[in-house]
């Protein structure tokens, strides 16, 4: 029997302990290191800190240069929705000589907005022989890899429209704050200006269709507008008041030539009505798929994390995206 892949999982928050979690679940990787910044996780067992019933003798420290000693195969990084927030994190990763698999939004598809980066990335992957990924549900497939899948069995694509409707109710705190839930309108306004209220990856989701696809975009835009609650509302962690912000509504556009190519509509909001996942593609032939009730964004993430680290190892050296990867469940 082969020996299990070893993991070092950076960054505990809820989707990294959801990863954890499905890791020991499946017993196909071990867990040799964590790390997370918290006081509160540090120095604790792993799997008191991710809600594990029985220890695993690894416990969470803060020092990410003595944990990355343990040589991983594999690092499940899991820390912030910026590039250039983790840009030093990635790098100790690599230097450490361990593939790294990130949910990173930025980095799913990073070439448009960050090219000196990714090219520096590239460089350093390719230096130590290790692949670099950034993956998740959103981006990383439903808006993405999924489209390019489908458009397989398409002799001519001319358009695509994605519309993306989640209920944010049952959702973890972190991203219903992310969304801007129970502010006011104008409280919205000004998270918006300041960066701080938005769902990251339209844009890199629209970059990767369209280099998939072979369109050149002369123009990629976003909107962002709130969602506003049609009644009080209440969900585990806040209160949603009538006429306050339930959620965000944003919309990527990506235009070639005048013409709309690209659409990414992304609704999510507590309370939101009619989640689904809806991706219509318009070419010959025509194709429309919609996932009813959408896909679990948290547990889809766990999923395509988790489901990556065995492909990952085998990918080549380098920056990579979800394009260079194959789709297949891990069981």
């Amino acid at each position: 029997m082969p020996s299990k892949l070893r993991l070092i999982h950076y960054g505990l928050g809820p989707i990294g302990a959801a990863i954890a979690r499905l890791v020991v679940e499946k017993g196909t990787a071990e867990i040799v290191g964590a790390i997370d910044i918290d006081p509160a996780k540090v120095g604790r067992d792993v799997s008191e800190v991710v809600g594990l019933d029985r220890p695993l003798g690894v416990q969470v420290s803060d020092r990410a240069a003595d944990v990355l000693r343990h040589r991983a195969d594999v690092v499940i990084h899991s820390t912030s929705s910026y590039l250039t927030t983790v840009l030093d994190q990635l790098y100790s990763c690599i230097e450490a000589g361990s593939h790294v698999i990130s949910t990173c939004e930025e980095l799913a598809y990073p070439f448009r907005k960050y090219p000196e980066l990714s090219r520096e990335l590239d460089a350093r992957a390719h230096a130590r022989g290790v692949a670099v990924v950034g993956t998740g549900v959103n981006p990383g497939f439903v808006m993405d890899k999924l489209v390019l899948t489908l458009s397989t069995v398409c002799q001519q694509v001319d358009s695509i429209f994605v519309s993306r409707v989640v209920d944010a109710s049952e959702r973890r705190l972190p991203l219903q704050k992310k969304i801007g839930a129970g502010m006011t309108p104008d409280e919205f306004s000004r998270a918006v200006a300041s960066g701080t209220i938005k769902h990251h990856g339209l844009p890199e989701s629209a970059a990767m269709i369209a280099d998939g696809l072979g369109i050149h975009l002369d123009d990629l835009t976003e909107t962002i507008e709130p969602v506003l609650a049609e009644e009080d509302m209440r969900t585990q962690y806040l209160e949603v008041k009538k006429g306050f912000v339930a959620g965000v509504k944003q919309v990527c556009r990506g235009v070639s030539n005048g013409r709309e190519r690209i659409v990414l509509d992304l609704r999510m909001a507590v309370g939101a009505r009619d989640a689904a996942d809806t991706i219509r593609i318009t070419g010959r032939p025509n194709i429309t798929l919609q996932i009813p009730g959408g896909t679990h964004g948290d547990l889809a993430t766990a999923a395509v994390v988790v489901n990556t680290i065995p492909l990952i190892v085998s990918a080549r050296p380098g920056l990579r995206t979800v394009m260079d990867l194959p789709v297949k469940y891990s069981p």
